[in-house]
């Protein structure tokens, strides 16, 4: 009884922040991502009649709150598939995690695509998305993949991710990698103490209808440019919560003036920047390479991305 599958990270582009339930991560608004490629987490399920429930990422084992984030996704898949049996599971990331790159959606939305196969479960995407958000709400979109959209819901079963656009359509994304821990769990919990979060709610449902009519236009600079001024509001309430949560580093500061500079210059760049320091740079994949020379430039390390694919299972296993 053991299942694999390979998942990709995703990049908010109208981020959600903030749980009404956060038991089962159910937000108080829709948000809209899109997954990037090649950056994924691939990951391994095994049921079987085991001691204890065992997991690990990158090769380290998991333990406490970590582990019970694993367990609480595998807990679903037991009861929907009526198992009783114990789990072992393993993931490793081709990418740095606990950066801001998403690592968390997508393990988690390989997880429950794995499990889901190992417990011999045929679901529907939509039903693997809601399995997947129990360990982080990301992980609902990046089981969808694609542009996909986070349908907010009161209940559950209301509360799934579904694809607005494939990876037909492509986007140039430039990932300016700047390294700095941060825990959005409590990220999440804080923001509700700024006097601005009310606001969003208000602001956020024009916002999404805006973002979802230029993904359905498939057009790449509207969709840049939405993204850009929802990463700001979101920083903006982040920073003014009573935690006062200065996500951002220097480096951060110095790739959205040179995005600036760029645009200024005549080159479609736009940023977006989820929880976390590190930069993505929005752009038409004809415009990728030099954009990446550019903050190459800044003594930054760069990773390049497209826009990737639903969750699939694998056969390729890792133990």
């Amino acid at each position: 009884m053991k299942g694999s599958a390979i998942a990709h990270p995703i990049e908010g582009l109208i981020k959600y922040h903030g749980l009404k339930d956060e038991i089962l991560r159910i937000p108080f608004h829709d948000s809209i991502s899109v997954a990037t490629s090649p950056t994924a987490s691939h990951t391994t399920v095994e049921f079987g009649r085991f001691k204890k429930d065992i997991a690990s990422v990158d090769g380290k084992q998991l333990a406490d709150r970590e582990l019970e984030r694993v367990v609480f996704v595998v807990d679903e898949v037991r009861r929907r598939s009526g198992l009783d049996l114990k789990f072992r599971m393993a993931s490793k990331n081709n990418f740095m995690s606990n950066v801001g790159l998403g690592a968390s959606a997508s393990g988690f939305a390989a997880l429950a695509v794995a499990a889901s196969k190992a417990a011999g479960l045929k679901l529907s995407l939509e039903k693997r998305a809601v399995i997947a958000r129990r360990g982080a709400g990301s992980a609902t979109r990046s089981v969808t993949g694609g542009f996909s959209r986070w349908r907010a819901g009161f209940e559950d079963e209301e509360s799934y991710s579904y694809q607005i656009a494939s990876e037909d359509l492509q986007m140039g994304i430039v990932v300016a990698l700047i390294p700095a821990f941060k825990f959005t769990e409590d990220a999440h919990k804080a923001v509700l103490t700024s006097p601005f979060f009310h606001s969003r709610l208000a602001f956020v449902h024009g916002a999404l209808a805006e973002m979802e009519n230029a993904i359905r236009k498939r057009n790449i600079e509207k969709i840049g440019i939405l993204a850009e001024r929802d990463s700001l509001i979101l920083h903006g309430i982040t920073m003014t919560s009573i935690d006062e949560m200065m996500l951002w580093r220097p480096e951060t500061v110095k790739v959205i003036l040179e995005v600036k500079k760029m645009r200024s210059e005549g080159l479609p760049a736009f940023f977006s920047i989820d929880t976390g320091a590190t930069v993505y740079v929005n752009t038409k994949p004809k415009h990728v390479q030099e954009i990446e020379a550019r903050i190459k430039d800044l003594g930054i390390e760069t990773i390049r991305c497209g826009v990737g694919g639903c969750a699939k299972s694998t056969q390729k296993h890792l133990f």
